[in-house]
């Protein structure tokens, strides 16, 4: 090997090392802000350092500071491992090197894209001809299909935002319910909408949209609107009702966007796939590959159903070095926010194609089963109460119907490093979240974990 490049496979053992270690390692840091600024910090040399030393003091310096979040019992956010295919096609793609914000630039990555991107609409069950954007996470995949539904509701008004701007375009609404994701409030602020043209809907107790209480709303007045219904609300893992809601945008001629950041793939499992009926009517759908479908940051999906809204929203093309191109040639930057990019879509491919239909249905099956059994074990203790449906892979447990005590229990259970759920609140009230979504959680982890928490429970009460 050129000594040029030995320093990849220190790279390539030390990840195998960290990634072998994730089962048994304690789930929370060992190190605190002051303690890996003081490993990591120092002063930039003139001369350079020794790229294999670089490599060596990065991995010694950061692993106290590392979260076990790839690894089985990571509960705190909905965040997945990487498949093993998914993070060594990750791997491939950076030392690829090629921008696939274009095909001319990149032609074999762009077209695995484009299939990994049909791939996901098949198993999602979402109209064939959808135009699909890799970005980097689910606020910009809201980003790009809330562009494109702002593209289309203004020029049904008659009006061309993409030349003109919104300085004098008529009034345009986002309706969204009371539980609604912040990053569809932060996406809404990027395309110069603001807070003010967000109308919070209500929902039910489970976080659900109320589907009357939004066709009263988009009755209020008549206009350009967009509604944002939810597959998965983020603590108790509910599904809006998207057939009432689709029928009311139909209605009132609204475009509906759903946010399924993780929800979404609840259509790719026979079992849970009547929890989103109504999903392909809609106009616009956002999810994160680096959620359920356990790849590599950063990898969010936008999908839109209008190609021509989506391209007119997103196209980068007329600049003088860029070749004319048409529909039938994948170029990236048709349908996401950026001219240059790495192959977001490449562990997309891999990862499909390593699980195939009945591995996905049964990654995403096995998570649920692994959420219901943790509420199970829970929700049996006296004094603990599991205050959600468990409908899919979310767990909501408040304990002694007390802020400060569930708040104990969390921090007690995380201090213990076998499992690690999250604090979070619902409906005013503090709660512990349990988000399962990694692919090598197993029976033994969900019982384990169940097990810690219960222990930290008893801890806190006899102290």
């Amino acid at each position: 090997m050129d000594p040029r490049y030995e320093v990849l496979g220190d790279a390539a053992r030390l990840a195998h090392e960290h990634v072998e270690s994730l089962a048994s390692r304690p789930v929370g840091p060992s190190a605190g802000l002051e303690q890996l600024r003081e490993r990591l910090g120092g002063e930039l040399t003139d001369a350079g350092e020794d790229p294999r030393a670089v490599i060596a003091a990065l991995a010694r310096g950061v692993e106290p500071g590392l979260i076990a979040s790839p690894g089985p019992r990571y509960f705190r956010y909905v965040i997945g491992g990487s498949l093993p295919a998914a993070l060594a096609a990750d791997w491939l793609t950076s030392a690829w090197d090629q921008n696939t914000g274009g095909f001319v630039v990149a032609p074999a990555l762009s077209v695995v894209e484009e299939i990994a991107g049909r791939w996901v609409v098949e198993l999602l069950g979402l109209p064939a001809r959808s135009g699909v954007g890799f970005v980097t996470g689910c606020q910009m995949a809201h980003l790009t299909c809330l562009a494109a539904a702002r593209h289309r509701v203004l020029a049904d008004a008659g009006w061309d935002v993409e030349a003109k701007g919104l300085t004098g375009a008529p009034r345009l609404r986002v309706l969204a319910g009371d539980q609604a994701h912040v990053t569809i409030a932060a996406a809404c602020r990027m395309l110069g909408l603001g807070d003010d043209a967000v109308r919070v809907v209500p929902s039910d107790d489970q976080g659900r949209m109320i589907a009357g209480e939004l066709r009263d709303a988009l009755a209020e007045e008549e206009g350009p609107a967009i509604v944002c219904a939810q597959a998965g609300e983020i603590n108790t893992g509910a599904f809006d009702p998207l057939e009432q809601i689709v029928d009311a945008c139909r209605e009132a001629g609204a475009w509906c966007h759903v946010d399924g950041a993780f929800g979404l793939w609840a259509a790719a499992s026979p079992a849970l796939r009547p929890l989103v009926a109504g999903l392909e009517p809609a106009d616009s759908w956002a999810t994160d590959g680096h959620k359920w479908l356990n790849v590599p940051y950063e990898c969010g999906i936008a999908i839109v159903a209008d190609t021509d809204a989506h391209r007119a929203a997103m196209s980068a093309s007329g600049a003088s070095y860029i070749p004319d191109h048409d529909l039938d040639e994948p170029w990236g930057f048709d349908w996401s926010p950026e001219f240059s990019r790495r192959a977001r879509g490449i562990p997309v491919y891999a990862a499909l194609r390593s699980l195939g239909r009945d591995g996905l249905a049964r990654l995403v099956d096995g998570c649920c089963e692994h959420a219901r059994l943790i509420a199970g074990r829970l929700a049996q203790a006296p004094g603990v109460e599991v205050l959600n449906d468990v409908v899919l892979n979310q767990v909501v447990v408040r304990f002694a119907d007390d802020d400060a005590i569930t708040g104990a229990v969390i921090e007690q259970t995380q201090r213990d490093g076998t499992c690690y759920p999250s604090a979070s609140t619902f409906r005013g009230q503090a709660v512990m979240r349990v988000s399962v979504v990694g692919w090598q959680t197993t029976t033994q982890d969900a019982e384990r974990s169940a097990d810690a928490v219960l222990a930290a429970a008893r801890r806190v009460q006899d102290s």
